[in-house]
Formats: structure tokens, sequence, C-alpha cells
């Protein structure tokens, strides 16, 4: 079973999208942990490596993705100690998604992007051991 952590960083508080995107993923047979609003870097990379999770997605309204989102990443990469795919979500200006890209977030979807390519995103990406 692929496991997703999702998170929302910084001080952003909107989380009615993030929520319906866990709800998609639980109904498409992912195990979801949804950590909340205003988790640190640090705080979602313990919980990455807690919960041996395969995918981080993290969303973000506020505009301070560019400045939150690489921190996540490399603080994930440093702790979990196995490949992560990282998607990530939100307000994001078209000119802002190749640097996240460049940071390490494969999938980056944006409002309006369908539940049902998110979850098929998901599962054509997750690099899964023996038996899964």
């Amino acid at each position: 079973m692929i496991k997703v952590i999702l998170a929302k960083p910084g001080l952003d508080g909107h989380n009615r999208g993030v929520q319906v995107v866990a709800r998609a993923l639980r109904d498409a047979g992912m195990e979801v942990v949804y950590l909340g609003i205003r988790k640190t870097p640090s705080e979602i990379a313990k919980a990455v490596v807690e919960e041996d999770a395969d995918v981080v997605g993290l969303s973000c309204l506020s505009g301070a993705h560019l400045a939150l989102f690489p921190k996540v990443a490399e603080e994930v990469r440093k702790k979990a100690g196995k490949e992560i795919l990282f998607v990530c979500g939100g307000i994001i200006p078209e000119r802002d998604r190749e640097a996240l890209r460049k940071a390490g977030f494969k999938g980056v979807f944006t409002p309006g992007t369908s539940l049902g390519e998110i979850v098929n995103f998901i599962k054509e990406n997750v690099r899964r051991g023996e038996g899964a």
C-alpha cells in the first residue's frame, strides 16, 4: 500500500483543499497521514521517517512555496534514507513551477487539477519494493 504524508508547512491555515485530496487518496486505497497546518520542515521529516512514507505532499496557498517546499524536501532527504516522491499543490504561479521541480517536486498541482489526475500521478510514480 502506498503511504502518503500530507502537510501544510509555514503559516498558511487554509486546509480545505488538502483535506479533499487526502480523502481522494484514501478512497483510492492509499494510506494517508495528514499532519495538519503550520508544520516545520523538521516535523514533516520526522513524520516521514516514523511512518515510513513513500510520498510527501505539501500544500501552500500563501505564496511561501518557494521558501518552504525546498527546505522540507531537503530535510526529508537527509532523514528518510530512501527515495521519496515529492508532490505539491496550491496557488503556484507558472514561473515558480520549474524551481519546485528542480528542488525535487515531481508533481506540481494547481487549482482545477482533477483528483483522479493526482491519484494516478502518485500511483504511476511511486517506486515500490518487492511485493508491493
